[in-house]
């Protein structure tokens, strides 16, 4: 069957009938985590809330007063999970979120428009597409789109959008002959009901279960962002549409904003701005390291020199790296001494060296490891690696201290 959001796209508000509702679960990515949400899973007798299918995205919205989080197809149903139990026979009011729906529908009728042209103009055939949150992306089946082509393709897109070009909606039976005529990448296994077609007079015609503009105009305008190398002889093509031009642009335009305040130039001078201000981090960076290699030396010569200096060095430097240390500890004799360096945050992460005699190194440093929440290895006198905190670096060294005192003591 076709559902009320698919006859009429522009709907926002409809009164229909529960007429299933049973516990389920869903799975929600919450803070980059997976987690198992549990709820019902509602079935009305129609819908205005689009369940993904066809490379868009599914609806938001709400059922009486209880949202719904995510849409999906079954059979010939959609499945609306919610959080709360509704009664079965109750009448509701169905709303859809409609900035995100009139989102979906400017990217996939602005998909069908390239994808079209693309082949058209082109030959290039689209293998998939993506809607994405913030952009979205057609797989074209071609190695490369040239700069020309690409710009090609986007007048001819935006002079359909000012033509006001009509997207309207048929249904065909699964044996008429214009089905064989139409636009398709395949129907599902179990697709028994009737052949939806969205037919941009004169440009396309393609089966699709998605919602829709009624007007190209209402496109407003398609921005290619741009191609990136897509699967093995395929490329993604990166496209906006509608609303999210008119974001995009306001986004650079405060970004540009932002950045002649930092430059203290106008907006076309910004890259050989930033460009001299990379060199000049480069220079400084470069500059920086050299006296850090030149302090390392130094502390090993004083150590080195110091009369009164024992068989235990440890130091800690905020602005060191690995060169810094591994300088300090190949200077000293760690055959006699042992040797404990990290460079980072005092109570953040960093880096460690432990170097020393190859037995007190070996013994030693699965217990760093641990105290320091580490990942490291070691051999012929070297134990280093990652640490996730330093903040027991006290205890570290007070334990390294404790070990070297009783090495003396035994050999005393």
């Amino acid at each position: 069957m076709t559902f009320q959001c698919q006859r009429d796209c522009y709907m926002k508000e409809f009164v229909t009938t529960v007429a299933s509702c049973c516990p389920a679960e869903l799975k929600q990515d919450i803070n980059g985590k997976k987690e198992t949400v549990q709820g019902f899973t509602v079935k009305l007798q129609d819908t205005i809330l689009f369940p993904e299918g066809g490379g868009q995205p599914d609806d938001h919205g709400l059922i009486g007063d209880v949202p719904v989080l995510r849409v999906t197809r079954q059979g010939q149903d959609a499945a609306h999970f919610v959080g709360s139990p509704l009664e079965v026979g109750l009448q509701v009011q169905v709303k859809v979120d409609w900035d995100r729906r009139f989102d979906h529908m400017q990217q996939h009728s602005g998909q069908h428009l390239i994808t079209a042209l693309a082949d058209t103009m082109f030959g290039y055939k689209t293998t998939s597409w993506e809607l994405g949150r913030h952009r979205s992306t057609i797989e074209l089946d071609t190695l490369s789109v040239k700069p020309a082509q690409l710009q090609a393709l986007e007048d001819a897109v935006n002079e359909k959008i000012r033509a006001h070009i009509p997207v309207g909606v048929k249904l065909l039976s699964m044996d008429s002959p214009e089905v064989e005529k139409v636009r398709s990448r395949g129907l599902p296994d179990d697709h028994t009901w009737p052949i939806r077609i969205i037919d941009i007079e004169g440009v396309d015609t393609n089966m699709c279960c998605g919602t829709h503009v009624s007007n190209l105009s209402h496109l407003q305008v398609i921005k290619l962002l741009g191609t990136e190398k897509g699967k093995k002889n395929k490329t993604n093509l990166i496209f906006l549409a509608g609303n999210r031009v008119l974001k995009y642009a306001e986004k650079s335009y405060n970004t540009g904003r932002a950045l002649v305040a930092l430059l203290k130039t106008g907006p076309d001078e910004h890259v050989e701005a930033v460009d001299k201000l990379q060199k000049s981090v480069k220079l400084l960076h470069k500059t920086n390291l050299n006296l850090l290699r030149d302090m390392a030396s130094l502390i090993a010569h004083n150590f080195k020199n110091d009369p009164q200096r024992g068989n235990f060095f440890s130091l800690h430097k905020k602005e060191g790296d690995s060169d810094f240390m591994n300088i300090i500890a190949n200077e000293i004799n760690t055959q006699e001494v042992l040797v404990f360096l990290t460079v980072g945050e005092e109570k953040g992460p960093g880096l460690f060296l432990l170097a020393g005699p190859s037995e007190q190194v070996t013994q030693m440093g699965p217990r760093l490891l641990e105290l320091l929440q580490g990942k490291g290895a070691g051999k012929n006198g070297r134990f280093q690696g990652k640490a996730n905190s330093l903040a027991r670096r006290g205890e570290v060294e007070a334990l390294l201290q404790q070990h070297c005192n009783h090495q003396t003591t035994q050999e005393e």
